[in-house]
């Protein structure tokens, strides 16, 4: 396959995502915006290797930084994003003055409060009147910045939200709170650390950045693309080869980009084209791009944002995330490779010309010292080092292997060019955090979390009640299907709130007011926290809004909707496997209650679930499948992924007479 075009890769994730859908400027303004994303990159870089600075001037600086470049980077519209480079008056460098006006209103009201700071404890609960003001200018602000970045969906929940928060008297049954004034919440979302300078900001601001310029860095100096090399020579003389390189290449670069789209695009650019070369129909050739992308996010040791929140809201170290996403995400993979070999069986596709793979021994020659900031990163996070101590040492490693390897060194503009990259990758995330603040803010004011977690609860008790009696010999619990029904809405939820904003913020919300439900029918954090997760991840491969995919369906030119369903299809392990660890939790490894026992039996019946789930929605297994074992694998393939060795023994029982029918078959087409 080719090389990877950074600058073509680039491109494309700018053209189907709107987060990366930058403005036009022009002038030297381009180059003042350059260096406010340059020295935005060094200030976190700085901290994270000699210290960070007291928390709310930290979140403020980072803050100040992040809205105001948005206003510039950012057109107020679609049409504003693209065409050509103009000036016209009052508009500097192609950028309105109304956009320089939001620029310079974000920065003073951000870092009013770390102005105010000795003066907060005076201030809580009775704020003035120019408080007041500030604190409704950054909200307003926040805003607008995430709507420029992200659309309506998230500034829609949150703005509803602080309507709930105003007018809480009127709400229905349980949702009736008192009601807030304005000028007390907005002391509550703009002078505490419950709101806009709360959590989700500061996990941004000391881990997320970090690894996002981690991520483009690593990329520069070519770890992408050895990744990419070595994945074609692993897997592409296989059968439908170059769909196994995308699981393979996809896996190995999520590990440094954490983003769907950009994974999708990145890796797609290159390997959507050989999947349709060699005889796979466009949607799916994009449909397995964009779901083994989507594992980039549950990949460890870097995964998404939403793993650095964990740490936070979990408390516990990053090494421990990660030993919990191992083996889900081993299933995530497992199970699209599954359906890509049947498919490609199926169809009689094969694997890559020799010419078009690499000698694995001259990809190692030339590209091993760019896996030594990765392994470094890695080892010092297993280690019990903080994750941006870690990503400081990965990102020195990036520029000093940049600068020094003979085989693919960067230039100084390179390194330059990479910092002021990953400043404005991370922009849009930074306003999320902000907005979602707000979010966390209300349901900590209103205690609205709890109230939903007794709506849910309730509701799944009654309907409990309705199908235990309908189910016989008592195979089931109302605990158990209570919960399942709690986890079915919950899952549904993340799925449709991340049809519109992105999995991080997607993730903060759901576990602010979905997991106090979990939590009452006794799921671990830990378990709730990945399921919300998975969940939110899920929703990029999920139509009607299925960005991944229909990233991918764009590079392939094939039908968007038919692309996200087969993606859909592809990612069965995603939207199984987060039920099967809330009943097992030990498939997370550091679960309370984790025994081996118990562990192995989830494990291989997952395998044996995912395998079987794959052939019956792949219509082959050694040879084309009858309907009836169609139906017969995907009953048995539920009965597997179910916790214990029963299920998993009564599974096999009822394939045993398709698979005995497959081996003659197959060996009678086989035979001379």
């Amino acid at each position: 396959m080719q090389s990877l075009d950074e600058r073509k890769a680039r491109e494309l994730e700018e053209s189907f995502d709107p987060e990366m859908r930058f403005r036009p400027i022009a002038d030297r303004v381009a180059t003042l915006v350059a260096a406010a994303l340059f020295t935005l990159s060094v200030f976190h870089y700085w901290t994270a290797g000699f210290g960070l600075l007291e928390e709310t001037l930290h979140r403020g600086v980072h803050m100040a930084f992040v809205l105001s470049l948005i206003f510039l980077v950012f057109a107020r519209t679609r049409r504003g994003q693209g065409g050509r480079r103009r000036s016209s008056l009052g508009a500097p460098g192609g950028i309105p003055l109304l956009d320089w006006g939001l620029a310079v209103a974000a920065v003073a009201a951000v870092l009013y409060v770390p102005s105010i700071f000795d003066d907060l404890a005076f201030l809580i609960g009775n704020p003035r009147p120019r408080d007041v003001a500030m604190g409704t200018v950054l909200v307003i602000v926040a805003i607008e910045a995430t709507r420029r970045t992200m659309g309506w969906p998230l500034p829609i929940i949150a703005i509803v939200f602080m309507l709930y928060g105003l007018f809480g008297q009127y709400a229905p049954g349980i949702l009736v709170h008192p009601g807030a004034s304005w000028s007390g919440l907005i002391n509550h979302l703009y002078l505490t650390s419950q709101g806009i300078y709360g959590l989700p900001l500061g996990v941004v601001s000391t881990y997320v950045f970090h690894f996002v310029l981690f991520g483009v860095l690593a990329t520069k100096i070519g770890l992408g693309q050895l990744f990419i090399d070595l994945a074609t020579a692993l897997a592409g003389r296989f059968a439908g080869g170059p769909a196994k390189v995308s699981i393979f290449g996809s896996a190995l670069f999520g590990m440094i980009s954490g983003s769907s789209i950009a994974n999708t695009v990145t890796v797609g650019s290159l390997t959507i084209p050989a999947m349709i070369r060699i005889g796979y129909q466009r949607h799916f050739a994009a449909a397995v791009e964009s779901t083994a992308s989507t594992g980039g996010q549950i990949t460890p040791p870097v995964m998404g944002a939403a793993a650095f929140l964990m740490i936070e809201f979990l408390g516990v170290p990053y090494q421990t995330i990660i030993l919990a996403a191992i083996v889900p995400a081993f299933m995530h993979f497992y199970g699209v490779f599954m359906q890509v070999h049947f498919e490609a069986k199926r169809h009689g596709l094969r694997g890559l010309p020799p010419a078009e793979i690499p000698d694995p021994r001259k990809v190692l020659r030339d590209g091993w010292p760019t896996i030594f900031p990765l392994l470094a990163l890695v080892a010092l996070l297993l280690m019990g080092y903080t994750p941006y101590l870690a990503a400081f040492w990965g990102i020195t490693l990036c520029v000093v292997v940049g600068l020094v390897n003979p085989r693919r060194r960067i230039t100084l503009a390179d390194l330059v060019d990479g910092f002021v990259t990953g400043a404005k990758y991370a922009l849009a995330v930074g306003a999320a955090a902000a907005v979602v603040g707000i979010v966390v803010g209300v349901v900590t004011l209103t205690g609205v979390g709890f109230k939903v977690s007794f709506i849910v609860t309730t509701g799944a008790r009654e309907a409990a009640s309705w199908i235990v009696p309908l189910i016989p010999f008592d195979l089931v619990s109302p605990q158990g299907v209570m919960l399942f029904l709690t986890l079915l809405l919950t899952g549904v939820v993340c799925i449709v709130m991340g049809c519109g904003i992105p999995t991080t913020a997607n993730y903060i919300i759901m576990v602010t007011v979905a997991a106090p439900t979990l939590g009452l029918l006794g799921v671990a954090p830990i378990v709730a926290h990945f399921f919300v997760f998975y969940y939110g991840v899920l929703a990029d491969i999920t139509p009607p809004v299925a960005m991944a995919a229909y990233a991918g369906a764009s590079l392939a030119n094939a039908d968007p909707f038919r692309t996200g369903n087969t993606a859909f299809r592809l990612g069965l392990a995603k939207a199984l496997v987060p039920f099967v660890f809330v009943f097992s939790p030990s498939l997370l490894l550091v679960a309370p209650g984790f025994s081996w026992n118990e562990f192995a039996a989830t494990f291989v019946g997952c395998v044996l679930g995912v395998t079987t789930l794959a052939a019956a929605l792949s219509d082959f297994f050694l040879v084309r499948m009858r309907v009836w074992e169609r139906c017969l694998a995907g009953a048995a393939g539920l009965l597997m992924v179910a916790p214990g060795w029963g299920p998993t023994w009564v599974g096999l029982l009822l394939v045993a007479p398709m698979v005995i029918r497959h081996l003659m078959a197959h060996r009678r087409t086989v035979r001379p």
